[in-house]
């Protein structure tokens, strides 16, 4: 409102909190809302932008839910979780991180986006700083928003295989700076740091007590031949400033069944206890007798599952070597490219009145019936987020009929 503007503010906004005006919607939410739209209109649009794997939910899991009904586990549980379920997770740890954790530094949630929010709301205060590598899981400035805090920001380049650098974390780090977020696989780039990248990153913030690292493991299995390391493996002195946060949505084709876990220090955990009491209390007790099975199981589908995604993968970055002034670096982990745009828009896109990637990405939508979610909305502008968790057949059709959009005839 103008200084001089004395109109009554709207209902809507004499209603909202404050907070409010610091947040948008999600912006992948969004592209598959606009997707939906077209689809409802009989348009149909291929979503190339949401972050979920086209698998089925493997058999074993789907049915240990179904037993789970059958027996009438349909009733609340424990805040944090089952026994049987707190008892898998510390199993997965131990088997697969060789880390051990004890039940009560344990917590299940709806999904490991509410252990993040959780942790972020008991933990900061007006005035505190987040440390996020851009690009960035597009959820994580609101979510520190939304607490009060302030995200900061630090960029990285594919150069640097679009990872976060010893010196870049240095130079950050403020005595306000209350947590760092480490995101391996990343999301929206399949960036997987290496031990030793790791223990670097944790050599400057351990001088740092007041500093808390989120490790953000939920792309774990998916990898393409990458060795994998949580931070807590490499630092173990570290164990009460560091929470590991990973789920069953990406690794077992699980994301309607909103199920994550978390595993830190008790007296954070503790928190994230009471914070889910008086919200959403217990995930669902059918999806945590489904992640029992999930967990338990070896997951002899996954190479399957690996394979038909490198070879998605490798389509994907075929395509962008055939477009002109576009590139990409090849991921190691997630299901994502993350392509480079910035030279098409000075060039072919000028021609076509584009200038920026939010523009390109609608143009897409348009042009070619494909659905891509914009770089800017994770921190790095110029670039568009191809998600390649689609039907092979369909993938390649997509990719056919971007290169055509964005070819010079």
């Amino acid at each position: 409102m103008k200084n001089n503007d004395f109109s009554p503010p709207s209902r809507q906004a004499l209603h909202l909190a404050k907070r409010m005006g610091r947040v948008g919607t999600s912006p992948t939410a969004a592209v598959s809302e606009r997707v939906r739209a077209f689809q409802r209109d009989g348009i149909e649009i291929t979503n190339l932008g949401e972050g979920e794997l086209d698998f089925a939910t493997p058999d074993h899991v789907a049915d240990a839910a179904k037993q789970a009904i059958d027996r009438h586990e349909t009733k609340y549980t424990a805040v944090a979780g089952t026994a049987a379920l707190k008892e898998a997770i510390r199993t997965k740890f131990r088997r697969d991180n060789e880390l051990d954790f004890s039940a009560d530094e344990i917590i299940a949630a709806s999904g490991a986006k509410q252990i993040i929010f959780n942790a972020f709301l008991a933990t900061l205060d007006a005035g505190d700083q987040v440390i996020i590598a851009a690009p960035y899981w597009v959820s994580y400035p609101d979510m520190i928003r939304l607490t009060g805090a302030d995200p900061v920001v630090v960029s990285t380049t594919a150069d640097q295989g679009w990872k976060l650098t010893p010196d870049a974390l240095a130079k950050a780090i403020t005595p306000h700076t209350r947590w760092v977020v480490l995101n391996s696989p990343g999301n929206p780039t399949g960036a997987i740091y290496t031990a030793a990248e790791l223990a670097a990153l944790l050599e400057v913030i351990s001088p740092h007590p007041q500093i808390l690292v989120l490790a953000d493991d939920i792309y774990e299995p998916l990898r393409y031949g990458m060795p994998f390391a949580t931070p807590l493996q490499i630092r173990p002195d570290l164990r009460d400033r560091i929470l590991t946060v990973n789920g069953v949505s990406k690794s077992h084709a699980m994301t309607g069944w909103r199920l994550g876990y978390g595993a830190g220090p008790r007296w954070l955990i503790a928190a994230l206890d009471i914070l889910q009491s008086q919200s959403t209390s217990n995930p669902s007790s059918i999806s945590q007798a489904a992640a029992v099975a999930a967990l338990n199981a070896p997951p002899i589908f996954l190479q399957s599952w690996l394979e038909t995604l490198a070879a998605r993968r490798d389509i994907v970055l075929d395509m962008i070597a055939g477009i002109p002034s576009c590139s990409a670096r090849r991921p190691d982990g997630a299901f994502y490219v993350f392509m480079a745009v910035s030279k098409w828009l000075a060039t072919t896109g000028q021609t076509l009145g584009l200038k920026t990637d939010v523009d390109m990405a609608s143009w897409l939508i348009e042009t070619a019936r494909v659905a891509t979610v914009p770089g800017s909305a994770f921190g790095t502008p110029g670039h568009l987020r191809i998600a390649y968790a689609v039907e092979t057949q369909v993938l390649r059709d997509s990719c056919e009929r971007i290169k055509a959009a964005c070819t010079p005839r």
